[in-house]
């Protein structure tokens, strides 16, 4: 199949899963067509069968903002024409869905491939249930031929707050490549961020609001005062300034290390103790799946769509949101007995492996689109 994938390229969960998708469908011999504005983050060195086209937006006075969805639609509709794609699969219902459905419907008579969408969270939770958006996400949903949710919380979200059939939602989990994020085989690479011993606490996310970044800061302040630990914050955004001011307020700047965007976080995960996951809401929590790869045990809050991934009391510990407390005890339980660390650290890489591995997750895309293909 030929294969048009359309993405956020930046740092991000959905971007992360959509780039995995089209390098995994290459290698089992398709040929995939990134289209976004940039090369997603995760596209990195060479891979036989990917292609990469750009959107590129014109500048033009009279238009005060950039016109990315309609840029999009020309070049989903020109990749398709000169391709001869098989299938759009867009990440994110908007504008990714709207500018697809643009897409077809300017090949007017010529038939126009299936249009898959991807929901992966805040595109259905948060921007798409703002009034102003609402109508265009319902429908820009309604009219892809296939919809699929990474999550059931996800789906049931879509069923509930936009009206759309739940048979036409197709739950497909979010996957990991366990052969790249797996348990650190080199242990001296430790002592960068714990010279002197100490557990490594860790953190990856963009640092928006929904992530809550200065729970992590209070649940590390308050496993510090039992057990020695540093904590590694990986990522960027707009809420890290007031991450790194509580950091200063309870004198920790020498135990806190923020690393900012980092795109090879599995060199990063491997290291790890402990991944501490705050966050209001997950669609799926896609971090959260990449550390038990790597044999890190999970703290987080019990919302959305974590607990799916992260089995309470197994390979992680989950707490309802905002209780900061339980959420230091739980994670000075996970590190303060080796044994319990050990029994949680293997079946999470047990689940991923069962559960989550791009191999047995993928096929369920092929699946879908040979379905709509027929």
């Amino acid at each position: 199949m030929k294969i048009g994938i359309t993405c956020y390229p930046t740092y991000g969960g959905s971007g992360a899963v959509a780039t995995e998708l089209g390098i995994g469908l290459a290698a089992r011999g398709h040929e995939v067509h990134f289209i976004s504005y940039a090369q997603p983050f995760r596209l990195s060195g060479f891979h036989e069968r990917v292609y990469f086209h750009e959107v590129e937006i014109e500048r033009y006075p009279l238009f005060e903002h950039n016109h990315y969805t309609l840029a999009l639609a020309a070049t989903i509709h020109d990749t398709t024409l000169r391709e001869g794609l098989d299938i759009v699969h867009v990440h994110y219902a908007i504008p990714h869905a709207t500018s697809a459905w643009i897409a077809g419907e300017m090949l007017n008579g010529e038939a126009a491939p299936p249009l898959v969408t991807t929901l992966h969270g805040t595109d259905v939770t948060l921007v798409g249930t703002q009034p102003s958006f609402k109508p265009i996400t319902r429908f820009s949903i309604l009219r892809s031929q296939g919809i699929t949710a990474v999550s059931e919380f996800l789906k049931d979200v879509t069923v509930r707050d936009f009206d759309v059939p739940a048979d036409r939602v197709r739950v497909i989990p979010n996957f990991v490549n366990t052969d790249v994020f797996r348990p650190a085989s080199d242990p001296r690479h430790r002592g960068i961020f714990a010279p002197a011993g100490e557990k490594i606490v860790m953190h990856i996310s963009n640092f928006r609001p929904v992530k809550r970044v200065q729970d992590v800061i209070e649940v590390f302040a308050r496993i510090r005062q039992t057990i020695p630990a540093r904590l590694v914050m990986v990522g960027d955004g707009p809420d890290r300034p007031r991450a790194a001011q509580r950091v200063g307020e309870l004198e920790l700047e020498r135990d806190v290390v923020f690393l900012g965007k980092h795109a090879s976080v599995e060199e990063l995960l491997g290291l790890a103790d402990l991944f501490l996951l705050t966050s209001d809401s997950e669609s799926f929590g896609l971090a959260a799946l990449e550390a038990i790869s790597c044999g890190v045990p999970v703290v987080g809050y019990r919302a959305g769509g974590l607990p799916e991934v992260i089995s309470h009391g197994e390979n992680g510990l989950l707490v309802p949101v905002g209780a900061v407390d339980e959420a230091a005890e739980a994670g000075t339980f996970l590190l303060g007995d080796p044994s319990v660390w050990r029994r949680f650290s293997e079946a999470g890489r047990a689940a991923a492996l069962d559960r989550f591995a791009t191999a047995t997750v993928l096929p369920g895309y092929e699946d879908f689109y040979r379905f709509l293909l027929r």
